[in-house]
């Protein structure tokens, strides 16, 4: 009985990279990329970009960084950013990688472990508000009271 690898739930850790590239259009072949601007072994952030819907299956190629080999692959469009969050300064195209062959993921994971990880994106909610859980719970003199009062509660019965 062949061996089946256990797919995690995890994603992939993405990778600063500033890499040149072609991202086509699948069904009309019109360019909507030209540079990957982070990366991963299962997914790429590509910038600037022309308009494309989510959903939308494209083809990506590009040549890893300090090396020969070229990575050619179908992807998904999975996000479209359209620059209008802080931190967004263009339009750009989250992709899943789709069609990577196993020697091509082995070069991607082998070619980002150096690369320097890349920064988190900015979102809002329940990161703005710092004082959200004290402001909810209390000081943490109050929270601490609460728990030991539970203790004892339940100690006594």
């Amino acid at each position: 009985m062949p061996r089946t690898t256990p797919t995690s739930h995890h994603r992939m850790p993405r990778r600063l990279i500033r890499q040149r590239c072609q991202v086509v259009r699948e069904r009309d072949f019109q360019l909507i990329a030209d540079e990957v601007v982070d990366l991963s072994a299962s997914g790429a952030l590509v910038m600037p970009a022309d308009p494309v819907l989510t959903g939308e299956r494209v083809i990506l190629s590009f040549q890893l960084p300090s090396s020969l080999y070229w990575v050619d692959t179908e992807a998904v469009v999975t996000r479209v950013l359209h620059g209008r969050r802080p931190g967004e300064h263009t339009r750009g195209v989250a992709l899943e990688l789709d069609g990577l062959s196993g020697l091509s993921r082995f070069m991607v994971e082998r070619a980002l472990r150096h690369m320097p990880p890349a920064p988190p994106r900015y979102r809002p909610g329940r990161r703005e508000n710092q004082g959200l859980l004290a402001s909810l719970v209390g000081s943490r003199a109050s929270a601490a009271q609460w728990f030991a009062s539970r203790a004892e509660a339940s100690d006594h019965r």
